[in-house]
């Protein structure tokens, strides 16, 4: 689970605009970070599997995200992409 403190500072790095906290670039940020830490639970815990469940779920999250962004901006795509090394 993220933080408020860390939350706060995923969308401050990817929001569009000043009150921005829901675009496409910040669910993103957002769910990259909680795919890298359950990552890191999961190296601990191979076998709790509803946290696997839950790894599996966000990845598919992520990508459509990705891919609802590409067909809507590509040039922020690449953008999203490269800031977050996917």
């Amino acid at each position: 689970m993220l933080t408020p403190k860390q939350k706060k500072l995923l969308i401050e790095k990817y929001k569009r605009h000043e009150t921005d906290t829901g675009s496409e670039e910040v669910q993103i940020g957002l769910v990259t970070k909680r795919i890298e830490k359950l990552r890191e639970h999961l190296k601990k815990h191979a076998k709790d599997f509803s946290s696997r469940r839950s790894l599996v779920m966000l990845v598919s999250k992520r990508r459509r995200l990705l891919n609802y962004l590409k067909k809507r901006n590509e040039k922020v795509f690449k953008k999203v992409k490269e800031a977050l090394n996917i």
